[in-house]
């Protein structure tokens, strides 16, 4: 069997699916395939095996002293993608509780017993301890197709879970449910209920399809027992195609030469041009630092009280080196997509006085080229309309070298805050 059919099967092995992409690409090169034939035994109680087995084809029973009434019972019958022969405790915890016996023609995939730290790991995205982003984006597999993920307390937030961690999350949990050669190529989101920022958020996946070159998936994130958000996303393998590129990237200046959020910040605080009363707000609210290094190409003295163009465009990268995980770049890019994207709809209509809230209704975005999140990537915003309470916006992504790297829209509620009322309610 070729190395795409090995990764693409350990991809669909419970067990696997909390760990980095590198890490399953190293195990795709490690394990062996073993046959046995029916009462064949695989494995026997007390004694130490040649290593984790996974299920390739065919069927075994587990027996022995403490199955030795319910031995026979479906939920001792082991098939395709089930596991056995792994302890997380490791030493003498790797022998054998009991018998596995084929019942059927067997094939296993073996991974020796040396090579089992490969099959630890702190995070879904490396080995060990990432970025804060990765922290922000890291999710807990608790049972298969079922993800837990949480709003760490540093995580800026609007009140109430930040859309794009929603999106970010949804499509890691997706992918982790497949071979990760296949990466998202488009998506789209409904955002349902506003998120509890204290409860952790769980994401249930559904296997829609699983085709040759294409799989789909559908994530709903669930909280209080009600599903928040919902997500629909098309993965594909690379393949050769027609390629062209008719959008032109603008031309703005370089990211080195512009203001970071913090030094823009700290400009505002002192600027003798924006109000006093302003300034003062400004120095008052907790500043919490986003993940992502963000430059505007076009720094304003705005202070929202005033008409301003309907496009907004700003660099941005993650603030550390990521790991070279595609389907982790595309959920920082995702994760980004959600900022700072609705409110551009209301700029055309500021005016003193007006105090606008807003909240995203859907989202959908279109990879068209692999991303790097942690190198520079420009986005630009424009709104095209807004009616009925209702802000539409689209975007394009764009690398330094001008390649666009994602299409984006979004439509979401658009209302002037009533006086008194802190936000739009969690129900709309």
């Amino acid at each position: 069997m070729g190395d795409d059919s090995v990764l693409e099967f350990l991809s669909g092995v419970p067990l696997l699916q909390r760990l980095p992409a590198a890490s399953l690409q190293k195990i795709t090169k490690l394990v062996f395939f073993k046959d046995y034939q029916p009462g064949d035994h695989v494995g026997r109680e007390g004694q130490m095996g040649e290593g984790i087995y996974f299920i390739w084809d065919g069927q075994a029973e587990v027996s022995g002293t403490m199955f030795s009434e319910e031995g026979s019972s479906p939920e001792y019958q082991l098939k395709r993608y089930d596991y056995f022969g792994y302890s997380a405790a490791g030493g003498d915890a790797c022998v054998e509780p009991a018998n596995v016996v084929a019942i059927t023609k067997l094939t296993c995939l073996v991974l020796p017993h040396k090579h089992r730290e490969l099959l630890a790991s702190k995070s879904i995205w490396s080995s060990d301890v990432g970025s804060h982003i990765e922290e922000i984006l890291c999710l807990e597999p608790i049972d298969v197709n079922l993800f837990k993920g949480v709003t760490l307390p540093d995580s800026p937030n609007y009140g109430m879970v930040f859309g794009g961690q929603l999106i970010g999350q949804a499509i890691g949990a997706a992918a982790k449910t497949l071979d990760f050669q296949k990466r998202v190529h488009s998506l789209h989101v409904y955002f349902i209920l506003g998120g509890d920022m204290n409860v952790p958020i769980i994401y249930q996946v559904h296997r829609l399809r699983d085709g040759k070159s294409f799989a789909t998936r559908r994530v709903d994130a669930i909280q209080h027992g009600k599903v928040i958000f919902t997500m629909l996303a098309s993965f594909q393998k690379d393949e050769n195609g027609f390629d062209h590129q008719q959008v032109a990237m603008p031309s703005v200046p370089d990211p080195e030469t512009l203001l970071s959020m913090e030094e823009l910040r700290e400009r505002r605080l002192t600027d003798p041009r924006l109000p006093r009363t302003y300034r003062n707000k400004v120095a008052s609210k907790k500043f919490v630092p986003w993940p992502i290094d963000i430059r505007f190409c076009e720094p304003s003295n705005a202070t929202g009280q005033t008409k301003t163009p309907p496009i907004l465009r700003y660099w941005f990268r993650a603030r550390e080196k990521l790991p070279d995980d595609q389907a982790l770049h595309r959920c920082v890019a995702a994760y980004v997509s959600d900022l700072i994207f609705l409110r551009v709809s209301i700029n055309p209509c500021r005016r003193p006085g007006l105090t606008p809230t807003s909240v995203s209704l859907d989202h959908s975005v279109w990879f068209h080229r692999d991303v790097r999140a942690d190198d520079w990537i420009l986005y630009m915003i424009f709104t095209p309309t807004a009616h009925s309470a209702r802000g539409f916006v689209t975007g394009y992504m764009f690398d330094r070298k001008g390649e666009l790297l994602m299409s984006l829209a979004q439509e979401g509620l658009v209302r002037t805050r009533p006086p008194g009322r802190r936000n739009i309610a969690a129900k709309i």
